[in-house]
């Protein structure tokens, strides 16, 4: 059991899932430091000194954090924008050139017009030279 465990670790499929998860992580922290750090209070300094992660309102006992709210959206949007853009990059240098085209096997005779294999030297129909 120990070495089908080993086997199925050690297929490439699970080996490329736990890298992109690693670097998917990575990229989520990076992302929300620049939402948190820097983006988000740019956009409050443009909107006249508004502080994002401080805003809410008390329902009751109960803080609605809805600053908290507006910048996770910001993070996720860009997150999303930055997948697309790769997968954008990833599908494009996968576009395979076009094939070349098949060499022809037959050609048309100049003198009775009819087709005729390639490689023959009289045509069949007419029994021209060629």
């Amino acid at each position: 059991m120990l070495k089908e465990f080993k086997e199925f670790v050690m297929r490439g499929n699970v080996l490329d899932l736990a890298v992109a998860v690693i670097i998917g992580g990575a990229f989520g922290k990076v992302v929300s430091s620049l939402v948190n750090d820097i983006l988000m209070p740019l956009i409050g300094l443009i909107l006249g000194g508004i502080d994002f992660s401080g805003l809410s309102f008390a329902v009751g006992e109960a803080v609605i954090g809805y600053g908290a709210f507006i910048q996770a959206v910001v993070d996720f949007l860009i997150v999303a924008a930055a997948i697309f853009a790769i997968i954008k990059v990833a599908g494009a240098a996968k576009k395979k050139e076009p094939e070349a085209p098949a060499e022809p096997t037959t050609k048309e005779c100049p003198y009775c017009f009819s087709v005729i294999p390639i490689k023959a030297t009289r045509c069949p129909h007419c029994t021209s030279e060629l």
